[in-house]
């Protein structure tokens, strides 16, 4: 797990990069899970695991949904735990969604994957011959810089990344995969350049057409819009402190890498609206993403074996936040919400498994 850290004096921002199979899932015993299997995965994580609240919500091809909830929406009221339409903050699987528009641009020939940023964007990257492929691949060499920021300013992509680039670089382009924001920062301002829009009116207008629970949050917009869970985690700024209510959060600052706010039910009928020739183009290619379980990584996503197959998912983490969003081949989609920070993510990523290998109903 690689966390992002803000400056001391900033408001607390954590964002948490996770090789999905790198939690080292402790997957279900072999065979498909059953429905109550799954409500066990959610109970565990509540009650063993001490989150204060937690849920999974799965979409079938045919549109049906199941949601499993647990624990309280908020501690100290016994107010149940918010179901599939309460909002969330999406963290890193809003890399997804511009993988996603990336994507459909070079569909609409509207930039090339294999061209050179600087293509674009003239001196951006001082002359470093790195594709917009390698971007959405994470294998740039880009450095992190998000632990540079101080988020007490108000949100500057070029600032950020003129932090990001007074580092030294990780790698050669293409040499290696290394899970760095800066790559979604970058492709942020792409998607502006190609499109002469901000990235969020773009994706708001194209990809995320129709999720009407899902927003972009404005410029120094703390709390989130609509029903809620609390969220509890650790102030980086003072882990002594202990768990506190992180609820409220700079998500305008986390931009184009994991800004969005959606909901259970609007993030399934996203991975549900990608076109399989799109989502074969995402997925082919993908390279290896540090991990003894075999995740890789394509354009915007993961590919992860479950005991029933592979996959196709993103996860993020905020603190006091960590979901996981995505669909198997077959067409049926699931999302895994906390309103916590796990010690570790097996539990998370066998619950994952327990609902998209469940039998149908």
């Amino acid at each position: 797990m690689r966390t992002y850290v803000a400056g001391a004096a900033a408001v607390a921002v954590v964002l948490t990069a996770v090789s999905p199979a790198a939690a080292a899932v402790a997957s279900p015993a072999a065979g498909v899970a059953s429905p109550s299997a799954v409500q066990q995965q959610v109970d565990r994580l509540t009650r063993q695991d001490g989150l204060a609240g937690a849920l999974v919500s799965v979409r079938e091809r045919d549109g049906r949904s199941t949601t499993w909830t647990s624990g309280t929406a908020e501690r100290g009221t016994g107010r149940p735990m918010v179901g599939a339409d309460g909002r969330i903050r999406a963290a890193s699987v809003t890399k997804t969604v511009i993988g996603l528009t990336v994507t459909r641009l070079s569909e609409q020939g509207r930039l090339d994957l294999d061209a050179q940023v600087e293509h674009y964007l003239p001196g951006l990257l001082h002359g470093r011959h790195v594709t917009v492929r390698q971007l959405l691949r994470h294998t740039s060499g880009l450095p992190e810089y998000f632990d540079l920021v101080d988020w007490a300013k108000p949100a500057d992509p070029a600032a950020h990344l003129a932090l990001a680039m007074s580092r030294a670089p990780v790698g050669e382009p293409g040499e290696r995969w290394f899970y760095s924001n800066t790559n979604y920062l970058i492709l942020g301002m792409l998607i502006e350049k190609v499109t002469g829009r901000d990235f969020r009116q773009v994706t708001q207008e194209g990809v995320l057409k129709g999720l009407r629970a899902t927003y972009w949050p404005e410029s120094g917009e703390l709390d989130l819009r609509g029903p809620h869970a609390h969220t509890y985690g650790l102030d980086p700024t003072n882990p002594s402190a202990g768990e506190t209510d992180m609820t409220r959060l700079p998500g305008y600052a986390f931009g184009a890498g994991g800004g969005l706010v959606s909901t259970p039910a609007d993030l399934n009928r996203f991975w549900q609206s990608i076109r399989p020739s799109t989502l074969k183009a995402m997925v082919e290619g993908a390279v290896p993403a540090d991990d003894p379980k075999g995740s890789r990584y394509g354009l915007g996503l993961y590919t992860y074996p479950l005991s029933c197959g592979q996959a196709i998912m993103h996860d993020g983490g905020l603190p006091g936040i960590r979901v996981l969003s995505g669909r198997d081949r077959s067409g049926r989609a699931a999302t895994v919400y906390v309103t916590g920070t796990p010690k570790d993510d097996r539990h998370l990523f066998a619950t994952l498994d327990a609902a998209l290998c469940r039998p149908s109903a």
